[in-house]
């Protein structure tokens, strides 16, 4: 597994939806699994994706549009 993205949990939930929509199976922790779960939706988190599947990741979600110009 690599990592893909780090930051509060609100967005990190979603992509891991939106990944495994992609046929990507997402996986994703908390960057301090010590703390509590308090339900706060900024908590830090990472989302890891398999290497295989990396490459296809960062296009579907950071490669400019050319259908948006």
């Amino acid at each position: 597994m690599k990592l893909f993205y780090a930051g509060p949990v609100i967005n990190t939930e979603m992509l891991v939806v939106m990944l495994e929509k992609h046929g990507i199976a997402a996986t994703q922790e908390f960057e301090d699994p010590s703390l509590p779960d308090d339900e706060d939706l900024n908590r830090l988190a990472k989302v890891f994706v398999p290497e295989a599947d990396y490459d296809r990741a960062h296009r579907l979600f950071y490669a400019e549009r050319e259908d948006e110009l």
